[in-house]
């Protein structure tokens, strides 16, 4: 009813139309309609990129297919004789949203590297006879991932899946896997919730895993094809989700009433994007989501050291040859500040040139994977450390000779394997960026920054776009600074 009402007053026969009665009216319903809609999943929507001032087509492919889970390569279409680039797998959240969540995270990566991507499979759509699926099975899954990607292949943990990671890679080093990965690169996740604990943590500890048993689990109803499967429904996360900024959304969606009856169409569907895809939600296995909830928020069992997969207790300190990389962000109300650098003190056996943490300021939890920033200062480190820690970089380093010291008795020493003592880019450094050198320079970034939210599309006219005052801007700043 209220679709049709939205259409009938937005329809150009009807003289009401064009008129703020018309506009209030239809905004209402559209509104109303928006708020009780079910979304659907996301479509990736990504079909080109820019590589090397080349952009190539990009079709998302499926290459492995399991229950509960697909692995999803974005293959660009370059040439058969370029270098090949580092290889990713991004194992996304499982945590209520769809795994197109992480599209400004494959964008930002796809100019430099090669993406694959965990896109888990809604609960309520698998059926019974598949089976459970809970943390141990998740865990399989990115081992079975890496196995199929092969050898020097550097994983990207987003918020919730850092745990499974870092024991998919603790499992992987007791069981000396040669699959291992190159590096593994924690962002904005749950390692240790007993540092800088936030409202999340709390909660989970205040009410215990019998309360979220009780409260938080269902079963799916007839017709979908998951019927009678123990879920954690995607509704009621969203619902957790939107009351922790509560006073935010309200306003989001009191403008987005306005813009509406104001005919800013722009502003509106600004709106309508972000919301189409936040609001799209999936269901988790009961088991899964209880496991998670008592292993990392209230036991605590991964800094404890009492974490296990499969009956097997899981060393951290058996990760040796993986490089690590974390990064957090400053403002981030999901995962404190501190919560993911936890992991490198787990992680105790890898060498302090293949380990590097980095606190990314103004940014909240989802700006640790998304955004400008993130685009602008993270995703470059990301692809930095990748290149430094890659098999290929540990193989040019061994090719090249090292002379061997010899003692007082003219006795030679052994030389140390190159690999295992490459440089890194900053030993467990807190790495933030250099100042710009003067306010212009500042400017002139903060005018680059502006034009990348924009996000044109390729081809706009520059001198049709908004984005020209920023891009100006930064042209004729930089051009006063060379003349002074």
């Amino acid at each position: 009813m209220a679709d049709a009402t939205r259409t009938f007053y937005q329809n150009p026969m009807n003289p009401l139309a064009g008129t703020e009665m018309g506009r209030t009216v239809a905004a209402m319903a559209e509104l109303f309609e928006r708020t009780t809609r079910v979304y659907s999943k996301p479509e990736w929507q990504i079909h080109d990129t820019l590589v090397g001032g080349l952009r190539v087509p990009v079709v998302d492919r499926t290459v492995m297919t399991k229950p509960f889970a697909r692995l999803v390569h974005f293959e660009r279409a370059l040439p058969k004789e370029r270098p090949a680039n580092p290889r990713f797998l991004i194992v996304a959240p499982m945590s209520g949203h769809y795994a197109t969540l992480l599209r400004g995270t494959v964008e930002a990566l796809l100019p430099y590297a090669e993406v694959y991507i965990t896109d888990w499979i809604d609960a309520r759509l698998v059926p019974l006879t598949e089976g459970r699926f809970d943390l141990d099975d998740y865990v399989d899954y990115i081992i079975e991932m890496l196995h199929f990607l092969g050898p020097d292949t550097h994983v990207i943990g987003v918020c919730q899946p850092a745990v499974p990671v870092m024991m998919a890679a603790a499992r992987m080093a007791h069981d000396e896997d040669p699959a291992a990965p190159a590096s593994m690169t924690l962002m904005g996740g749950p390692i240790d919730t007993r540092v800088n604990p936030t409202g999340v943590n709390r909660l989970a500890e205040s009410k215990g895993i019998d309360w979220f048993r009780d409260n938080a689990v269902m079963k799916v109803p007839f017709p979908h094809p998951g019927f009678m499967r123990d879920v954690y429904p995607g509704f009621l996360q969203l619902t957790g989700f939107m009351s922790m900024n509560l006073d935010r959304h309200l306003i989001a969606h009191k403008d987005f009433f306005w813009h509406l009856v104001k005919n800013d169409g722009d502003s509106a569907e600004k709106h309508r994007i972000f919301y189409d895809e936040y609001n799209a939600v999936m269901d988790l296995t009961a088991e899964f989501y209880l496991q998670t909830v008592e292993e990392v928020f209230i036991n605590h069992s991964l800094p404890r050291g009492e974490i296990t997969h499969r009956g097997l207790r899981l060393d951290m300190s058996k990760i040796r040859h993986t490089a690590l990389l974390t990064v957090e962000g400053e403002n981030d109300d999901i995962s404190g500040v501190g919560q993911t650098r936890a992991a490198q003190t787990l992680c105790s056996s890898i060498p302090d040139d293949m380990r590097v943490h980095y606190l990314q300021p103004k940014v909240g939890h989802y700006g640790v994977f998304n955004g400008s920033r993130f685009r602008a200062e993270i995703a470059p480190r990301i692809i930095d450390f990748a290149l430094t820690h890659g098999l290929q970089a540990r193989e040019r380093r061994a090719a090249q000779p090292s002379p061997a010291s010899t003692d007082a008795s003219g006795s030679k020493d052994e030389v140390p394997d190159p690999a295992d003592a490459a440089p890194a880019p900053a030993p467990m450094a807190e790495l933030t960026l250099a100042p710009p050198a003067d306010p212009i320079e500042e400017a002139a970034m903060e005018a680059e920054h502006r034009a990348a939210e924009l996000d044109l599309p390729h081809g706009v006219d520059e001198a049709a776009s908004p984005a020209k005052g920023a891009s100006g801007l930064m042209k004729a700043l930089r051009k006063v600074k060379r003349k002074s």
